[in-house]
């Protein structure tokens, strides 16, 4: 195959602006799986909730997505607040959060993708905007605004979350929570309520993410499997509990699978996820940016 200067470009491109992407999927987990020690496998199934979300209010209103997405995400965090409530009373307050914790978001993912199986069907849904169908040329490169608007928000989200979580009280409290609960408590902080806190936030950015999933391409319930192995292999490869790392992690996953589509095809795609996730355990465990 030919490689021209044009062909790369677009994938250096492509790359930057799925890896934009891709950092707003990771960051609710950095959160929850990094910061609160909550190995939330349901994730995904959250990003799904918040595309179906999006499609709704889209199809019965025609509000764009990513307002949807900012005045929904009061909801997706109140969602967290109970879950969290659920999984702390069932497992976490009886020490029993590692096996059996896992198995309950397990069945939260199966349950989230069987109930949208029952209302919506197994067909794939989109959502309609005035930029959906759009494609700026800037040059010999291609700049789809399906791909450069979610980039655009998901990089104002992942900055304004870093400097919230490294800046306020609330955030240094959220970093230390899994550190040292017997600390906060000396400071009169509530660590169950930190977590509570944080794993609402956690959600709420998945359902935003969710949101930026549907502008980018058409979605079915089951399509949230596919972000499990990604989103963990970023928390990991950028280092645990850092926002900074998971941009990063993203960035590199972004690019290595838009040259792998374009230079091998998309069935290799996935492939690179997990390889640079055993990359990083093997060689730097503590990931890019980790403590």
């Amino acid at each position: 195959m030919e490689i021209s200067s044009s062909l790369i470009l677009n994938a250096i491109v492509s790359g930057i602006l799925l890896g934009g992407f891709y950092a707003a999927m990771a960051a609710g987990v950095s959160i929850s799986f990094g910061m609160l020690d909550v190995t939330n496998i349901a994730h995904p199934a959250f990003i799904i909730l918040g595309s179906y979300v999006a499609y709704i209010v889209n199809s019965w209103w025609g509000w764009d997505p990513i307002v949807i997405a900012i005045v929904c995400s009061p909801l997706f965090f109140l969602l967290g607040m109970g879950l969290y409530r659920i999984y702390y009373y069932a497992f976490e307050r009886k020490g029993q959060q590692s096996l059996r914790s896992l198995a309950f978001f397990f069945g939260i993912l199966f349950i989230t993708e069987v109930v949208l199986i029952l209302i919506f069907g197994v067909d794939y849904r989109l959502v309609k905007s005035v930029y959906t169908e759009t494609t700026w040329q800037l040059g010999e490169v291609d700049l789809p605004l399906r791909l450069v608007v979610p980039f655009i928000f998901s990089m104002i989200m992942i900055f304004g979350l870093n400097m919230f979580l490294s800046r306020t009280f609330f955030g240094r409290a959220v970093l230390a929570v899994a550190q040292d609960q017997f600390a906060l408590r000396l400071m009169g902080v509530n660590p169950v309520k930190i977590k509570e806190l944080g794993f609402g936030l956690s959600i709420a950015i998945a359902g935003i993410a969710g949101s930026f999933l549907i502008v980018i391409q058409p979605v079915q319930p089951s399509i949230g499997r596919d972000y499990i192995g990604l989103v963990f292999a970023i928390c990991v490869l950028g280092g645990m509990g850092s926002i900074k790392g998971a941009l990063i992690g993203a960035m590199i996953l972004g690019l290595a699978e838009s040259f792998t589509s374009t230079f091998f095809g998309p069935s290799w795609a996935p492939a690179v996820s997990f390889g640079l996730l055993l990359l990083a355990v093997a060689f730097k465990p503590s990931g890019l940016l980790g403590r």
